[in-house]
């Protein structure tokens, strides 16, 4: 049987593979810390609107970016060569997260997507160590960044946001680059865009993703400020 399921105060998720058509899996529940990491952890993620109860998504097919197939297009140069932003990591998440409460581009639903119970659910996330922020400073002014969650060595990316063009892309590019480093071989992009496809995304399958994401969470987390532990 299809979903969506309604969520009881039970600590538990029906299995992904039991979404509907459009992806939504369950409805309702709620937003505490340890309810969005069974989720993230199961590839489940919440997105509803203001005026909706919380709608819990499994999608098929899963867009992601694997970090070998990143692609950097060649307008992307002088700004790296002349360094005209400056990238940090957990420096401003409160900032990011608000800069990007308003509906994302080229999608379908109206209204604020990001309420205050989410943003405030995130924050905590981020007080644990567990959900980041990457920004993209112009001298002194956030212009940019992006944020999502990390469990083991995958990084769930939730939304993103640009005040100035390319400074987005510059944060998310330099972020994939770094978590190479630390063997991180994929970012969760969750749904399709053509920006995060020029950057090389893809859509899998539910079933494959599912076994990229429990290869990922058999390493450690790195738990804490990344500004810190990035290095």
């Amino acid at each position: 049987m299809k979903g969506p399921f309604w969520l009881t105060d039970e600590l538990v998720f029906p299995h992904p593979k039991f979404a509907d058509e459009h992806g939504i899996l369950a409805i309702g529940g709620d937003l505490s810390p340890q309810r969005l990491l069974l989720s993230y952890s199961n590839g489940i993620f919440p997105w509803y609107n203001e005026d909706e109860p919380i709608i819990w998504w499994s999608p098929d097919p899963r867009f992601i970016l694997r970090c070998e197939n990143l692609k950097v297009a060649k307008s992307m140069r002088p700004i790296f060569n002349k360094k005209k932003f400056r990238i940090t990591y957990d420096q401003a998440f409160e900032e990011v997260i608000r800069a990007c409460s308003h509906p994302r581009p080229n999608l379908p639903e109206d209204g604020t997507w990001l309420t205050e119970e989410m943003i405030a659910s995130y924050i905590y996330l981020h007080k644990l160590g567990l959900a980041h922020s990457i920004e993209a400073w112009k001298e002194n002014e956030l212009v940019g960044g992006l944020y999502g969650v990390s469990l083991g060595r995958a990084f769930f990316g939730e939304s993103m946001f640009a005040k100035e063009s390319n400074a987005s892309k510059a944060a998310f590019i330099t972020m994939v680059q770094k978590l190479q480093e630390y063997d991180f071989t994929w970012i969760d992009c969750q749904i399709h865009t053509n920006h995060l496809e020029s950057l090389g995304g893809e859509n899998v399958s539910r079933t494959d993703f599912l076994k990229m994401l429990d290869l990922a969470l058999e390493q450690d987390t790195l738990r804490g400020n990344w500004g810190v532990l990035l290095q």
